[in-house]
């Protein structure tokens, strides 16, 4: 979304007169209106599809156009308010979009981590919960008229350059995890009755969309030239789970063009892709303003109204600014497009707003209408962002082991950083107003006597005139923590960066504080991206290292709780961190996610990156040591084919081995590995099983060029000495498959590597025998 446009597009809308509905009343089919009563769309008796079409048959043209945007303006004769679309959950409720207003009555929202720390946590059930909150908060502020029930969240792209400034809003760079965590947080989101939505989901911003501002390139102009293979390989899958899996209810549309069209006027993506192939049950939302971008400053089309016409006609539902609602019309009297698009387009937000509950009356007579203002920021709300904080933390480094710091031993910590005290930086971008903080300075206080310093006014640290302070502090401490790191002024919507390492001085500010510490020195970073802080990793005097990236409004807390041992880090990393060389070798705008020698391109994520690291992807220490023992698991896998795929057994030589996901019966074609997880340390301690498979090596034809990909991953507590069996069911063809040139899904035939922690496990995939094969 871009905030850039935002002042423009509320200028824009007065033409729409459109309102936000009042705390308490009903959006539409008020009981208190007589003349709704005898009307067809009110009977809540009726099917959803039924009302619908009542609704739109009753709708004159100039109302219909008035819908498409998300400022949508009201039909007063039949009793219908207006209704903003735009309201932002990324994690936590927003009021960046229009859509949510914060006031006495309900001042504050529960501010989670920052997305890419919350997915460094690799556990599902927290995604979820989290979203059940976010939600249970989105509905209570909709009750009392603050908020709408229409989320643009979450962004699910892939982290695919370490520079990009919105890589903070997503899960990180490999396609399951951030489609897992899709489909996860929209299930907490919208709840599990199809018919009925909790508050509708959005996942963004589709596709291929990872570059804000970078050496003259912007997103408003970008042309992802993008493979086929690149395409289904990587950049759809999030997009695929969390329709197909999560069952969003609406999918939103980039600024950018994939390979020369605008993912907003491409009728392969929308129609044929998210509502035919993947079989969207909701509606398709453009970015702010996407269809003014893609005329104005993309010159894809002559004329506005072509522009509206290719959009709806791609399969567009709602436009995020108010160009459908002033062209629409016109392109309708030109020929360009007609009624019946506009009709389908509102059969599709129509049915979510029917399946929000927003046509049966009062709020207060849906089952979420006892919700309100007691339970928004309530307790357990706020013990859930401290605990998703905790679970993201990662440790990166522990040299002794030093950590967790001892009460007894370090009774007094010098508290030195530009982020040391910081508050409104820890919820990262697209956060709303939080309940409250505990900064980093507040959360070590709670366990030892602080000696403060920032050593830097702020991240950009220009210059060394409060060095010496902080040196001072170091010299006088039991122990050192030095909390580092980027904000929203280095890495942001529109903002991305210029290289991986450390802002201004801060590399020299942790050079000489450690080597003055009297104690041991900790590097805490808060930053979204990864950054090369190779100099820490090999500084002996720079004992322990912890990633906290955003980490909402207890991140303060969880810093102090996870340095101290109160709790367990567990989190591993869900991006690579390179060195700073790394990105001399590639330009942001060149989307290949494969490597090529031959022009000295490294290749991107772990998956097809084969180079130096700072830290790899998945890497994060305990306090403890977990061994791994695989209790069971299939050495040999037959794939049976479809029956009237009988021929393509024969055609499967020594250099072509693999097959089509299509032609395999797939529906329940898994692998099932059983893990024993022990703990044979002395403390207790969270374990993240992450479980990557290698494929056999690629023949020439198909060209996959794949390292590894994450297949599994689960959280577990295990208390010391204790030992948890986990069972792992591993979908073949969702998650042994690769893609090969021509964007084809295959599975490979041959041995798959497995890697479960330390353990490595092979199985055989083989094509079943001709005998077993029914028609």
């Amino acid at each position: 979304m871009s905030r850039s446009i935002t002042a423009v597009i509320g200028l824009a809308m007065v033409y729409l007169v459109g309102h936000t509905c009042e705390g308490g009343e009903a959006f539409a089919c008020d009981p208190k209106d007589g003349r709704t009563k005898s009307m067809g769309f009110c009977k809540e008796s009726e099917g959803i599809a039924e009302r619908v079409k009542e609704v739109i048959g009753r709708l004159t043209m100039e109302e219909k156009v008035r819908m498409l945007v998300n400022n949508a303006a009201g039909v007063p004769r039949l009793g219908i308010k207006g209704y903003e679309w735009w309201s932002e959950g990324l994690h936590g409720v927003s009021n960046v979009g229009p859509g949510v207003n914060f006031n006495s009555q309900f001042p504050a929202a529960t501010s989670f981590p920052q997305v890419i720390t919350t997915a460094a946590s690799f556990n599902a059930s927290l995604w979820e919960a989290i979203g059940q909150v976010v939600s249970d908060e989105a509905r209570a502020m909709y009750n009392g008229g603050t908020a709408g029930l229409t989320y643009w969240s979450p962004n699910v792209n892939i982290f695919r350059d370490p520079r990009w400034g919105r890589g903070q809003e997503t899960p990180g760079e490999d396609p399951v995890l951030a489609g897992t965590y899709a489909a996860s947080y929209v299930r907490g989101l919208q709840g599990t009755d199809a018919n009925r939505l909790k508050v509708a989901a959005c996942c963004k911003h589709f596709t291929a969309y990872d570059l804000d501002n970078w050496n003259g390139m912007d997103r408003f102009h970008f042309n992802a030239q993008v493979s086929k293979q690149d395409i289904e390989d990587t950049f759809n899958v999030p997009f695929r789970m969390c329709v197909s899996e999560g069952k969003v209810a609406s999918v939103m549309c980039s600024y950018n063009q994939v390979n020369g069209v605008p993912t907003c006027a491409d009728p392969n993506l929308l129609k044929k892709t998210v509502r035919g192939l993947w079989q969207l049950d909701g509606y398709i939302v453009s970015d702010c303003d996407s269809v003014s971008v893609f005329y104005s400053n993309q010159h894809y089309t002559l004329t506005p109204e072509e522009a509206a016409a290719d959009a709806i006609k791609a399969g567009l539902d709602l436009n995020c600014g108010p160009f459908l609602a002033v062209h629409t019309q016109n392109a309708i009297k030109k020929g360009l497009l007609s009624e019946a698009d506009v009709n389908g387009a509102l059969v599709n937000t129509l049915t979510v707003q029917m399946r929000l509950g927003m046509f049966d009356g009062e709020p207060s007579a849906h089952p979420y209408g006892n919700l309100g203002p007691k339970d928004v920021c309530k307790p357990a709300h706020q013990e859930l962002a401290l605990e998703a904080a905790r679970q993201g933390i990662v440790l990166l480094k522990n040299t002794g082991p030093v950590l967790p710091l001892s009460t007894q031993r370090h009774r007094s910590v010098a508290v030195i950083g530009p982020n040391s005290k910081a508050t409104v930086t820890m919820i990262g971008n697209y956060a709303g107003v939080a309940c409250g903080y505990t900064s980093p300075l507040q959360g070590i206080g709670n366990y030892a006597r602080t000696i403060h310093e920032f050593g830097c006014e702020n991240v950009a640290c220009k210059d060394e005139k409060h060095f010496g302070a902080a040196i001072n502090a170091a010299r006088e401490a039991d122990a050192t923590v030095l909390v580092m790191g980027l904000d929203q002024s280095i890495e942001a919507e529109t903002v991305d960066r210029r290289g991986l390492i450390l802002p201004g001085r801060q590399q020299d500010l942790v050079w000489k504080v450690a080597a003055a510490s009297k104690g041991p020195t900790i590097l805490v970073l808060m930053c979204g991206g990864p950054v090369d802080i190779s100099f820490a990793k090999n500084n002996p005097a720079i004992v322990g290292i912890l990633w906290a990236g955003y980490p909402g409004q207890a991140g303060g807390a969880a810093i102090a709780d996870i340095l101290f041992g109160t709790a367990s880090p567990g989190g591993k990393l869900p991006v690579t961190w390179y060195p700073e060389e790394y990105i001399r070798k590639l330009a942001m705008t060149n989307m290949a996610m494969r490597g090529s020698k031959s022009a000295g391109y490294p290749g991107r994520t772990y998956r097809f990156y084969n180079g130096p690291v700072v830290y790899p992807f998945g890497h994060g220490l305990t306090y403890t040591h977990f061994v791994h023992t695989l209790a069971s698991a299939p050495t040999v896998v037959s794939v049976p084919l479809n029956g009237h795929r009988r021929g393509n057994l024969t055609s499967l030589s020594n250099t072509n081995r693999a097959i089509r996901v299509t032609h395999a019966r797939c529906d329940k074609l898994s692998i099932t590995l059983q893990v024993d997880i022990k703990n044979v340390g002395s403390r207790d301690g969270t374990h993240t099983l992450l479980v990557f498979s290698a494929p056999p090596a690629p023949s020439a034809a198909h060209h996959w060029q794949l390292q590894k990909q994450l297949v599994a991953f689960q959280k577990l507590h295990v208390p010391a000495k204790a030992q948890h069996r986990v069972r792992l069911d591993i979908h073949v063809c969702k998650l042994l498959s690769v893609v090969d040139k021509s964007g084809i899904r295959r599975i490979p035939l041959g041995e798959h590597s497995f890697h479960i922690g330390d353990v490595k496990h092979s199985v055989s995939l083989q094509a079943a025998p001709l005998g077993i094969i029914k028609s």
